[in-house]
């Protein structure tokens, strides 16, 4: 007897992954909850452990390969079983229902987690009508939420019966969206691929275009050979979309044979020497530091970003750090950091000046009476933003150690989809990688980002008198389209006054 090894729920709005690496071969043994393989997405790396123990048959998605949520990665043969033939659910899926293929049991459509704190969605778009045939997986309908868009696949091959839902719908997480008949009796029946059809085969269920990709094509009024696809098998995606909207528009069919320009955001690198190039090592960027790299240039390319300095003394946090860390320690059970004091003191700064904690939405300012904090970890993979929600409810301990467990889940590539969303002012921490002085860029689509920085005695005058004091420069990147320079120069002196005196913070000064 085998049993399957298939994709893991990847998180909210995130409906495909590419194999990194596997540790195992076919024919090694496993144990149950043995690592097996890695997968990449666009925020995190997910591990995907042995269901069973017994020994690794074939691997059917090798490394590279790009594979949507709970697709066949691999089969286990359990001890003392003859390892079984590699089952083809493809067409399995095209014979027969997944569920209900007895006696035609309808399956319904449920609305996925939406992620926490997020209690419902708007049905944005169905790509399938009522009599339409479905396969396990299909994309059924595009839900949108406060902050992401979340693709519902379908659970069940069959014949989608009735749309309960429909387009524009305020829908609760874990309401019915429709249901699937499991038999598909009296659907029209998929033609048969013949010589003609198999090759091309731009419909097919393969190499279906993202539903999130296809929604922009139509908003942006972009054809579908227009879009170079990026996907498995060439399936356009939603960056596809972006790049190619990007891109400067093609010149009407004047010179068909001239190719199309490339896109001016990245020049052809220059011709290196023979002997420089066998010195070098190509490697491919990872979806993370892809997905980095697009929205940083976006924040650049989309805000009016600026910044604004200003340097505070940490003397006092320092002298109250040292006198109470010891008693802090031993009734919290976490260590007593500079962390807390900052994300205490931007919260009261934000209450103060809430549009640095507002952000955009078209023509509206959309000003949150909440902080969600965002704390940006670097990892091996990358930069990671996790969020403290509600922050601004947090005492100081509890701070400490949600910022400890999230700091570590990040580096184990361990967070969640849901943990990095929805965040609404950001702090970064350069001063712990020695930087003395740096101009953070804006996670968008907040409005704010605090910089912190390397502390470094310098001299001060302090009444009248110099003396070595310990400083830290402090930069806040804000957007000057919602921001103005009064009210960012504001927040900074908030911060910096509520630093030097930590005693404003207990009296909420």
């Amino acid at each position: 007897m085998s049993t399957e090894v298939r994709v893991p729920t990847l998180g909210e709005s995130v409906s495909e992954a590419t194999v990194a690496t596997w540790f195992k071969k076919p024919g090694d043994a496993v144990a149950v909850d043995e690592m097996l393989c890695e997968l990449e997405t666009d925020k995190v790396t997910v591990e995907v452990p042995s269901p069973v123990a017994g020994t690794l048959g074939e691997i059917v998605a090798p490394e590279g390969e790009t594979v949507g949520v709970d697709a066949l990665l691999a089969m286990i043969a359990e001890p003392g079983a003859a390892p079984e033939p590699t089952p083809e659910p493809k067409a399995e899926a095209t014979e027969k229902p997944a569920k209900g293929d007895a006696g035609g049991d309808a399956v319904d459509v449920m609305v996925p987690a939406l992620g926490e704190s997020v209690s419902e969605a708007t049905v944005a778009s169905w790509f399938k009508q009522p009599g339409d045939t479905v396969a396990v997986d299909d994309m059924l309908c595009e839900l949108e939420t406060d902050k992401v868009s979340v693709e519902v696949p379908a659970p069940a091959a069959g014949v989608l019966t009735e749309i309960v839902a429909k387009e524009g719908t305020t829908v609760a997480a874990g309401g019915k969206l429709a249901v699937i008949s499991g038999s598909a009796e009296g659907a029209k029946p998929a033609p048969a691929p013949t010589e003609d059809t198999a090759a091309p085969a731009p419909s097919g269920r393969d190499v279906e275009d993202a539903p999130s990709a296809r929604k922009m094509m139509a908003e942006k009024g972009i054809s579908r050979d227009q879009v170079t696809g990026t996907g498995r098998d060439g399936r356009i995606m939603k960056e596809d979309v972006q790049s190619a909207s990007a891109a400067p528009a093609a010149q009407p069919a004047a010179a068909p044979t001239a190719p199309a320009p490339a896109p001016a955001q990245q020049a052809p690198r220059a011709p290196v020497p023979a002997d420089d190039e066998a010195r070098e090592e190509r490697v491919k960027m990872t979806r993370l530091r892809q997905t980095i790299a697009r929205r940083l240039k976006e924040a650049q390319n989309t805000a009016a970003m600026l910044t604004t300095y200003n340097e505070a003394d940490m003397g006092g946090i320092m002298e109250l750090r040292n006198e109470y860390k010891e008693m802090f320690e031993k009734k919290h059970g976490v260590k007593m950091g500079f962390m807390s004091f900052f994300v205490k003191a931007c919260c009261h700064a934000l209450m103060e000046v809430p549009e640095v904690n507002a952000e955009i939405d078209g023509t509206d300012v959309v000003y949150k009476n909440y902080v969600h904090m965002g704390v940006a970890v670097g990892t091996p993979s990358g930069l990671v933003v996790p969020v403290l929600r509600d922050a601004h409810k947090m005492g100081f301990a509890e701070i400490e150690k949600t910022i400890g467990e999230m700091g570590k889940r990040a580096r184990d590539g361990k967070l969640s989809m849901a943990e990095m969303q929805g965040g609404s002012f950001t702090i970064s921490n350069g001063g712990v990688y020695g930087s003395l002085m740096s101009s953070p860029i804006l996670n968008p689509p907040q409005s704010g980002i605090l910089g912190m920085h390397k502390i470094q005695q310098r001299p001060m005058v302090v009444k009248g008198q110099i003396e070595a004091r310990p400083m830290m420069y402090l930069a806040l990147s804000y957007d000057h389209r919602i921001v103005d320079g009064k009210g960012a120069v504001t927040f900074l002196v908030r911060v910096k006054e509520a630093l030097e005196d930590p005693r404003r913070l207990l009296m909420d000064l």
